[in-house]
């Protein structure tokens, strides 16, 4: 999503779902119980509408469930009223999600008729292992299928995956990364797992099944994922779980569930630039960091937790950060004063 698209979204938890996925609970996930109908759709752009315009783009953006597994009048329902409020231009596109193996030909052409822009694809994992142990029903050749039948018919295509689910390790999740960035889709969404109550994942790890992927273990494996995609010259538009009233309040009971968890690896990342930077810098030297501008909270870390390691790791004597007209993650040593220099 571009910063001047303004999404409204409709959700549809657990239509056309035909599997139970392990850490799957959507109503908890997306704050929503029911199943969306077309008036939900036309109230959800009239409130849309009624707000201050920024100037930004709407988009209507079906989500939870597989859209297009849902029955066909269901689906058509939900279309129909989208469509309608496309044509009247009260939004500017429609965006849905589904499963890989919810996509052909037909189905395509559908979406098509009704004017759906971009299509999010749950692949979670390409590791066959890890889609079975999560209940998935759907193969990493399905992925690619999908993928590619978006792509060629001119939808723009988003991914989604998952790190951190039952069987996975470091390395599955980063070839992952790798297999669907050489997919090229238009965006990634990385969500690394969050166990939340009443999931078969939660009586997993209650029952010492399934070990917690915690935000530290996400920070660090997240932090590897992103330069792929970013070295592909994909957007990754969201790392983690969007913060909802209902996780934070306790149903996100375990895992890498932070409101903040895209900003931390931001930062873990510059915090690995920095040490490639002090690499041969003397120890007990007083040391001034040039980095980007608006970067410095992300290079001195959450309770400067970043400049603490690199102190301690360095044997520093200190550590300033300053602004400068760096780009990106870019780090240099602004000024170095080595011990007993005068």
């Amino acid at each position: 999503m571009s910063a001047r698209e303004s999404i409204i979204p409709v959700f549809v938890p657990h239509l056309g779902c035909p599997h139970a996925c392990v850490f799957c609970n959507q109503r908890r996930i997306s704050g929503s119980s029911r199943p969306a109908t077309a008036e939900d759709v036309i109230c959800a752009v009239e409130k849309a509408a009624a707000l201050p315009c920024s100037g930004a783009k709407r988009q209507l953006a079906f989500y939870g469930g597989s859209f297009t597994a849902i029955p066909a009048e269901q689906q058509l329902s939900l279309l129909r009223a989208a469509k309608g409020e496309l044509d009247r231009g009260n939004i500017h596109s429609i965006r849905l999600s589904t499963r890989p193996d919810a996509i052909d030909d037909a189905i395509l052409t559908r979406l098509e008729q009704y004017g759906v822009e971009t299509i999010e694809l749950g692949a979670q994992s390409m590791d066959e292992n890890v889609l079975r142990l999560a209940g998935r029903g759907h193969t990493g050749a399905d992925v690619e299928r999908a993928a590619r039948l978006i792509k060629a018919r001119g939808f723009r295509l988003i991914l989604q995956m998952m790190t951190g689910l039952p069987g996975a390790t470091k390395e599955s999740d980063l070839s992952t990364a790798e297999k669907l960035a050489a997919l090229k889709p238009d965006g990634v969404r990385i969500y690394p797992t969050v166990i939340v109550r009443d999931t078969a994942l939660y009586d997993l790890w209650q029952a010492g099944k399934y070990q917690e992927h915690t935000v530290e273990a996400a920070v660090e494996t997240c932090a590897r994922l992103l330069p792929v995609f970013e070295d592909a010259g994909i957007p990754v538009i969201r790392l983690g779980l969007n913060p909802t009233e209902e996780l934070s309040a306790g149903a996100a009971v375990a895992g890498a569930y932070h409101p903040a968890l895209g900003e931390l690896v931001q930062s873990r990342l510059m915090l690995n630039e920095a040490r490639r930077v002090l690499a041969e810098v003397p120890p007990h030297s007083a040391v001034t960091l040039a980095v980007a501008r608006g970067k410095i909270s992300q290079m001195t870390g959450q309770h400067r937790q970043n400049v603490a390691a690199l102190c301690r790791e360095f044997g520093l004597r200190s550590l300033k950060i300053k602004e400068t007209d760096l780009k990106g993650r870019e780090i240099q040593i602004f000024s170095l004063e080595i011990s007993g220099d005068i």
